[in-house]
């Protein structure tokens, strides 16, 4: 869960560092306090589109820090680290965001530098963020497939990474077929170019290795003398009369002249012997190597030469010689295949319709296990609907697929299906795409139903909800409210809303106030105290004015609450 969130220099926030606790947490406050604000710092923590918009004004950076605790030791959010490499100690994760007023960003996972994209891989494992805009996500039937295989990924996971694996196959196949399959004036042209690049490779004759080879020869020709001079002061330093082995042969004589004399000298006679005769063989070796040593500066030309030969090639065709002399093993490949075309045509053509026929079975055994997912989250949807006083509504989810000439099923990187979530709101009304027939309050609560049944199998541990019950008011409110805590049992979940429902329902209620602090605006959190909440509670459902009427309208509100936790706890 999200436990600590330090944010800096972030719209109309100066700092601010808010600790979070298990359960739900709400967030009010007057409209314009900073209650998005801090959401939309959520967002960016979890790989969201920044802007130089939040750098505060006058500050050189926006700085986000979020503190995760992650419990559970199999939560999916170890094989990301794993992925990329990011170490966590005692289930702990700091993700950190910077934006600059010139526009960099700058991501951090446990103090290591990270793409974007890598930040937003742990967000979406950390974090699920429900604002208006994703209610409008749930009109677009395009996205129910998503939304469907969120259902119970586990089930469906295995299914989708082999049908992904075969689909990539067959879409790079179709791919080289269609290259292969173009105007014969292209494909000659493409053929000239391999045929010039095979021809220069080939005359270079290359040699596995040979820059490193040559780079090191020219290494010990440019530095000679250094080399001679070293290994010449090293050989007289132990060779010759007076020097290193000469004394260590006058103390190993001297040693084995006493040796039945004393232990010590018994026992360490033997190691100085063969320490003696190590630096006698490594003197011949250095005498051995002196008199290999030649300089010879017709060489060093030579290789001069033949280095800058290799490394024009080098910079057209590979960072090495090996990869040079793999990108000509490529070039013939494409040759053979390109002179003998309608031979690989024909058996591309082949390896296609087996791998759809593969890919189809795949994607069969996809639909199978969606069509099950589909009968389950159909019977939950309606259940969890009885609760938010929609219990004469229906839901379907209706299965549909496009064909091409010869009736198969059109592939796409899911599979075949193409699904829509229906809902007729009445009795006796058919079944309709949601954007028909829901209103902006059905729409909330039916994608309120989704997050509850999806908590319990994503694993996102901190679930957020920006003013998730807009639309709604009185018991369908109160049901809200409720259904909103029975997913902070799965889940930690923060909530910003505008509903005293809501807000009495609240574990941790923390207020958003503004105010100004040296000629600037700012945002402050505060965590209210019972009869602090009471006096917010009364302020949201009078809006301005406190009267004790409102104040026994929240305590009532409190209690209900209250009542409601103890049966489901």
């Amino acid at each position: 869960m999200l436990t600590e969130l330090s944010i800096r220099d972030f719209a109309i926030i100066e700092e601010i560092s808010i600790t979070f606790t298990e359960g739900l947490t709400v967030l009010t406050g007057e409209t314009g306090a900073g209650k998005s604000i801090i959401i939309d710092a959520i967002q960016l923590l979890a790989g969201g589109r920044g802007s130089v918009e939040f750098v505060r004004h006058g500050s050189k950076k926006s700085e986000i820090e979020g503190l995760f605790i992650i419990d559970n030791h199999t939560h999916p959010i170890y094989d990301v680290a794993k992925q990329f490499g990011v170490d966590i100690q005692d289930g702990q994760i700091v993700l950190e965001r910077t934006i600059t007023a010139s526009g960099k960003s700058i991501c951090r996972v446990n103090s290591k530098l990270v793409t974007l994209a890598i930040l937003k891989e742990f967000g979406q494992k950390l974090i699920d963020i429900h604002s208006q805009h994703e209610t409008q996500v749930l009109m677009n039937a395009d996205n129910h497939l998503d939304f469907l295989d969120m259902y119970e990924p586990n089930l469906i996971k295995k299914a989708k990474e082999e049908y992904t694996i075969l689909f990539e196959r067959l879409t790079t196949l179709k791919n080289r077929y269609k290259q292969l399959n173009e105007n014969e004036q292209e494909m000659a042209h493409r053929l000239d170019l391999l045929e010039f690049q095979k021809n220069e490779i080939e005359q270079a004759n290359l040699a596995p290795n040979e820059d490193h080879e040559l780079e090191e020869e020219r290494n010990s020709l440019v530095n000679f003398e250094k080399i001679y001079s070293s290994l010449t002061n090293a050989y007289n330093a132990l060779y010759g009369e007076g020097r290193a082995l000469d004394w260590l042969n006058k103390a190993l004589v001297s040693m084995e002249e006493n040796l039945k004399v004393d232990p010590f000298i018994q026992e360490n006679s033997e190691k100085l012997a063969n320490h003696y005769y190590t630096l006698e063989d490594f003197a011949y070796e250095l005498r051995n190597r002196l008199d290999s040593l030649q300089f010879n500066p017709e060489r060093l030309n030579e290789i001069e030469s033949r280095l800058n030969e290799i490394n024009r090639l080098k910079k057209k065709y590979g960072g090495s010689v090996n990869e040079v002399i793999e990108y000509l093993a490529k070039v013939e490949e494409e040759i053979e295949e390109l002179t003998n075309k309608d031979t690989h045509l024909t058996s591309l053509l082949m390896q296609i319709e087996e791998l759809e026929k593969d890919a189809l079975l795949e994607a069969k055994q996809l639909h199978d296990i969606r069509k099950k997912l589909a009968d389950q989250l159909t019977k939950a949807v309606e259940s969890e609907f009885k609760d938010l006083y929609l219990e004469k509504a229906s839901f379907s989810i209706a299965f549909s697929l496009d064909e091409d000439h010869n009736q198969n099923p059109k592939l796409h990187k899911n599979g075949f299906d193409k699904i829509q979530f229906l809902i007729s709101t009445n009795p006796g009304e058919p079944l309709k795409v949601l954007n028909k027939v829901a209103s902006g309050g059905e729409l909330s609560r039916i994608m309120l139903v989704l997050k509850k049944l999806f908590a319990k199998h994503q694993g996102v541990t901190s679930v957020i909800f920006d003013e998730v019950d807009t639309g709604v008011s009185g018991r369908v409110a109160q049901a809200m409210a409720e259904k909103i805590h029975q997913i902070s049992h799965d889940s930690q979940v923060l909530c910003i809303t505008h509903l005293p429902q809501v807000a009495a329902m609240a574990d941790t209620h923390k207020f958003i106030k503004k105010e100004e602090k040296y000629n600037r605006t700012v945002s402050t959190v505060k965590e209210l105290t019972m009869d602090e909440q009471i006096k917010e509670l009364s302020r949201m459902i009078t809006g301005t004015k406190l009267t004790d009427t409102a104040k026994e309208h929240a305590k009532e509100l409190l209690d209900l609450a209250s009542n409601f936790k103890q049966t489901i706890s």
